[in-house]
């Protein structure tokens, strides 16, 4: 299970799925552009850059939710490119 929950996000999003895109069968979202709207995917990236960095509390997993929403460019949209973002500016938030 990841570090945070559904319950946890402090946004709203969008949770419909199409199909065969639905992450709990697929394991990842369904393509590598993060859309930051959509709750799944949001769920999935966040959790998993909070693996990547070992966080333990979920204020750190709530950081990463209030950068991607509030400050991260829209023009950085592939999960390479938010998480290189995310690396870069982490300390300046």
């Amino acid at each position: 299970m990841g570090l945070l929950t559904k319950a946890d996000l402090k946004y709203n999003y969008s949770w419909t799925v199409l199909g065969d895109d639905d992450p709990k069968k697929t394991g990842k979202p369904d393509s590598v552009l993060l859309n930051r709207h959509e709750g799944y995917e949001m769920l999935y990236f966040i959790n998993k850059f909070s693996e990547k960095y070992s966080f333990k509390d979920k204020e750190s997993g709530l950081k990463v939710e209030k950068l991607i929403r509030n400050k991260l460019p829209g023009e950085i949209r592939s999960h390479k490119n938010v998480t290189s973002w995310l690396e870069e500016n982490w300390s300046n938030y």
